[in-house]
């Protein structure tokens, strides 16, 4: 899909030619207004102009046609997708457990963003390239609600609300004991790991990162917990719970063994479901909010840990 040409007049002069844009048309960010002037894509008052620091003046016309989005190096999968809701803007999908979100070495052709480029026929290009965007992230083996983008309008609008904390993200966890409060919050920097490359972990250089939680249900060996995170740091929920005590059940690397479990009891994974996701559309601002329930191996872990569970909201 070509899109379409957009056509400037200023009314006043502008410092710089890429801020400008920038400012009038937010949905294409400043660095790709940049690689849209130098490839000659912008023209000032019909000359092709290609440095970003040009100074325009008022009654200046600016156009610019942007070239059709280039296909990516990656292979459409055709891979089933539970999809929640979609439109020309935004898909949501209910992620199972063990699927990649994005391509990375091990896993070049079976991701989300491969099954995506399958099931969606209307990308619009982000960044020149036909891709989905991909604004928020669940680990492989964390499974629930999580929203794409499908052009450059808008992963800038969702960027803009993650990056102002204005997404409203409720997981559910069982975790291994029960937590001294029955509700309470976690406000600890999370930053790399100093010894471990791959892990995550408290550290003072780290950046900030609050973590709400609330005890739903209890058993013997276990807790289900609402977890509502102000903050999207990579692992956050299963860092900071670990930090507090209670690491996330089947969490490998946060948790340590447990011994003296039922030796029926099978736990494929870490517990970490994201049930309830909460933001505005980016067309149009209306609020929209996205549940999912846990899927079957989260609820036969739950139901063997957790003596009783209160009604369903």
């Amino acid at each position: 899909m070509i899109p379409p040409p957009l056509a400037f007049t200023l009314d006043h002069r502008a410092p710089r030619l890429d801020a400008w844009l920038a400012a009038a048309h937010p949905s294409l960010s400043r660095s790709r207004w940049k690689q849209l002037i130098a490839a000659g894509h912008v023209t000032l008052n019909g000359t092709p102009i290609l440095n970003p620091n040009t100074s325009p003046a008022p009654r200046d016309t600016l156009r610019c046609t942007p070239p059709p989005p280039e296909p990516i190096d990656l292979i459409p999968a055709d891979i089933p997708l539970d999809i929640l809701h979609e439109d020309a803007d935004i898909i949501v999908i209910n992620k199972p457990p063990g699927l990649v979100v994005h391509p990375a070495p091990g896993h070049a052709s079976d991701t989300l963003v491969n099954a995506l480029l399958h099931h969606c026929t209307d990308l619009r290009g982000i960044g020149g390239e036909l891709r989905p965007g991909i604004v928020h992230r669940l680990d492989k083996d964390t499974s629930g609600v999580l929203i794409v983008a499908k052009n450059e309008q808008a992963v800038a609008h969702l960027v803009a609300q993650f990056s102002a904390h204005t997404v409203h993200k409720d997981y559910l966890a069982l975790v291994w004991g029960t937590p001294a409060k029955a509700a309470g919050t976690v406000n600890l920097p999370i930053g790399r790991h100093p010894l471990h490359r791959q892990k995550m972990a408290v550290t003072k250089k780290g950046r900030p990162a609050r973590t709400r939680y609330e005890v739903v249900a209890t058993g013997p060996l276990a807790a289900l917990l609402q977890v509502d995170i102000e903050t999207g740091r990579t692992h956050q929920i299963r860092v900071h719970l670990s930090r507090l005590g209670h690491p996330v059940v089947g969490d490998t690397t946060y948790g340590r063994a447990r011994h003296g479990l039922p030796a029926d009891l099978s736990i494929p994974r870490q517990m970490l479901h994201a049930h309830r996701l909460q933001l505005l559309h980016p067309a149009d601002d209306r609020p929209l909010t996205f549940t999912a329930p846990p899927p079957s191996d989260f609820l036969a872990v739950r139901d063997r840990l957790i003596d009783s569970l209160p009604p369903a909201p």
